[in-house]
Parts: C-alpha cells; sequence; structure tokens
C-alpha cells in the first residue's frame, strides 16, 4: 500500500476473531492485539483506516440461533460496535457498520447461494433485511452518540448496485428499470436516505402476497418508531458497483413460489456483446457506474458519495494486467463525467482490491488484486501487477492518463 501511495485502507474486522461467541462475555486478547498491531502500523505509514465491522462473517454460535434471521442479533451487533469503537476508535477515521446488505440477506437467506445457504425466497431475506437495516442503525447511533465528540470519525452503511439500463425507451421498459434498483439499492438506501421501504416495494410485495393467497405481506413493516431511528443514520453514501445489467418490462412474473425476484419483476440479461470477467455475473460496462451515480443524486440529492468497492477479476492472476488497467480507467473516467458534468458529489474512490483474496464461492480463482499472491508459496509474496504501477501513477498525478 505504501508502494502504491494509497490514502486509505478498507479493511474489515471478523467478529468472531473478537468475540468467538459473538457476545460480550468471551473478548479474545489475541485478536485484538492482531488488529491494534495493524492500526498501529497503518497509522506509522499515514495510511487512514475505513474499517468495516462486519463482512458477512457471522459467529457460528449466533448462526444457530438464527443468524440475521433472529431480532436478538441487533443488540447482539451492537454490542459487539461499542466494543470495537471503545477498542479501536483512535486508530479507525470511517467505520463501515455493514458490507452489501443486499448479497447477506438476499444471497445467505434467500437463494441460499452465500453462507448460511438459507433457502427461504421472498421471506428469509425480507426477515434479513429488516434486522441488518435496524443494526446498523443502532451501530450508528452509538457511534454518533458515545464516540464521535472523541474521536471525531465517521459511520455508514455499504450498499452495493449494479446500473439497470432499460432495453427501450417505452414506459414499460423505463418503468421495469426503476423498479429493479429500487429492490436491488432503494430496499436498503430508502429507509436510511429517506424513510421506510421504497413505497413500490410495499406496494409490489403487498399485491403479490395477498395473490398468494396470505393474509399480510411477505415484506415485514417497520414501526414509525423504527422508520425515524433508521431514517439518517449515515455521513455519507458509500457504494460498491462492479457490473451492469439491460431490463425490459416482459411481463408480469406469473403467481406461485415466492421470491424477491418475483417480487421486482421485469426481465434482466447482460449484453453478449459485454465483455466477460471471470465470473458469471460479471461483465464489464464502463458507463453503467455513470449512470448510476447520475442516479443516485437524482434519487437520494447532492449527497457525498464515496465508491468504496470497484474492480474487475481475473482467472489466471497475470502480472501483465492491461485489462485490469484498461477497467480501471474507463470506470473512473466515466465516474470523472459524472462529477464534471453531472455536479455528482463523489469524494472518495476505493480500488477492489489491493491484493488477491479469497472470494466468496470462488475461493482462490477470482484473481482481483494489484498485487499477485502466490497460494503455494508458503510465504504469499506480493507481486506486483502492471495495474499497482498504474494505479500508483492515478494516486500521485490525479490523472487517469499516462501523460497528463
Amino acid at each position: 500500500m505504501k508502494e502504491v501511495g494509497v490514502d486509505f485502507y478498507r479493511l474489515s474486522i471478523a467478529w468472531s476473531r473478537i468475540l468467538p461467541n459473538g457476545r460480550l462475555d468471551k473478548i479474545n486478547l489475541p485478536g485484538v492485539n492482531y488488529y491494534t498491531n495493524l492500526f498501529k502500523e497503518l497509522q506509522a505509514n499515514n495510511i487512514k483506516a475505513m474499517v468495516t465491522l462486519y463482512h458477512w462473517d457471522v459467529p457460528t454460535a449466533l448462526q444457530d440461533i438464527g443468524g440475521w434471521t433472529n431480532s436478538s442479533i441487533v443488540d447482539l451487533f451492537a454490542d459487539y460496535a461499542r466494543l470495537c469503537y471503545e477498542l479501536f476508535g483512535e486508530y479507525v477515521d470511517t467505520w463501515i457498520t455493514i458490507n452489501e446488505p443486499k448479497q447477506i440477506c438476499h444471497a445467505g437467506y434467500g437463494t441460499g447461494g452465500f453462507a448460511p445457504g438459507i433457502v427461504s425466497p421472498g421471506v428469509g431475506e425480507y426477515t434479513c433485511a429488516r434486522n441488518v437495516l435496524l443494526a446498523h442503525a443502532k451501530a450508528w447511533h452509538i457511534y454518533n452518540d458515545e464516540f464521535r465528540s472523541k474521536y471525531n470519525g465517521r459511520a455508514t452503511i455499504v450498499i452495493d448496485s449494479d446500473w439497470y439500463e432499460p432495453t427501450t425507451d417505452s414506459e414499460e421498459d423505463k418503468t421495469a428499470a426503476e423498479t429493479k434498483i429500487q429492490f436491488i439499492f432503494g430496499m436498503y438506501a430508502n429507509p436510511v436516505y429517506k424513510k421506510n421501504w421504497p413505497q413500490i416495494m410495499i406496494d409490489r410485495v403487498a399485491a403479490r402476497s395477498e395473490k398468494e393467497g396470505l393474509t399480510s405481506s411477505r415484506l415485514p413493516a417497520f414501526t414509525d418508531k423504527e422508520v425515524d431511528y433508521v431514517s439518517g443514520t449515515y455521513d455519507f453514501l458509500a457504494i460498491n458497483h462492479y457490473t451492469s445489467y439491460m431490463v425490459s418490462g416482459a411481463g408480469e412474473p406469473a403467481i406461485g413460489e415466492p421470491s424477491w425476484e418475483k417480487d421486482a419483476g421485469g426481465y434482466v440479461y447482460q449484453k453478449d456483446s459485454w465483455e466477460q470477467a471471470a465470473a458469471g455475473w460479471f461483465r464489464i460496462v464502463p458507463w453503467g457506474i455513470g449512470k448510476l451515480m447520475r442516479w443516485l443524486k437524482s434519487t437520494y440529492g447532492d449527497l457525498e458519495i464515496v465508491v468504496t468497492e470497484n474492480g474487475v477479476s481475473d482467472r489466471t492472476g497475470t502480472l501483465e494486467d492491461d485489462h485490469r488497467i484498461s477497467y480501471y480507467k474507463s470506470y473512473m473516467s466515466h465516474l470523472l463525467d459524472a462529477m464534471y458534468d453531472g455536479q455528482v458529489n463523489v469524494t472518495g474512490y476505493t480500488a477492489w482490491s489491493i491484493i488477491d483474496n479469497f472470494e466468496w464461492t470462488q475461493g482462490f480463482n477470482a484473481k482481483l488484486g494489484i498485487y499477485y499472491v502466490n497460494m503455494s508459496d508458503p510465504e504469499r509474496p506480493r507481486v506486483p501487477k502492471k495495474s499497482s504501477k498504474y494505479y500508483a501513477n492515478v494516486i500521485k498525478t490525479r490523472c487517469l492518463l499516462d501523460e497528463c
């Protein structure tokens, strides 16, 4: 990181490394010391810490009682957050409460594609989402009320979103695309940056629940008090973005087994002409980030925006990664267009990631780093890729081109 010249490092704390049982009755001091040493090293090298409290790893003991579908996790997460603020607050400039709630809830408790692998489409993911948002809000309020004046840091939630482009200019396609992004991003952003679930989401889930023969909506409601408690729990808008999709309003999904996808409606696809990355869902669509930034401003107002993840994967980890340089250059170019032409208030950008990492269900087969890590070498040396030199120059010159 010092070689590249980064301003800040985004990392996460593993809940179970601090609290093995997820609760305050047992604090793991070696885990605490691990992070303390890391933060001191960052501080010694003038690299600010942007720290995520929860990046998908719930302690097993808490998963055994239902994880994010058990409402008791809200207070347990708040306890964990307060402890982290107490232990590490002096070292941390920015706190991220929770990373990518859509992946936690939709993939973890809807489709079952990610841990904990629970399949409960159209039900479990909504219960999870409600608890995640309340946990975020409680952690944010704790920092705001008890620690902000002492440490003068900031806190927010990170939400991920692809861009959803209407297939045509027809009202049907434009409505379908807007509805889809409200289910993707608005589901978590609207309660925080406005109030309550997006209205289109409330209406669609209620209508489909009724047609399914249910006596109440599958989308659990917030109380008025909870709506006010969650609203405004941010210091800036943080977003992760990688790819884009096309959307057409090709008919309403048939009533049958409930699902979040059916609740959102629309037909979603990617064009074959778009360049493929190392994951099936991941195609390279640079203009999507610019359109997403403009949409964020038009939807939520002139908020400060920080891009907290953006990058591209490959399978080989090649050191001559010109494709990654092209990705960063083209995506940041569209980001700059949004800033200069659209007056979008983007204040930070995070390349994902500094080194090749363990990429969830893909393991070490998806290489995202600007440094290569040979996982078969016990020393795990970090080998600079061509993209690390490019990114270092961007940081040094604040320019995307070789000649500025």
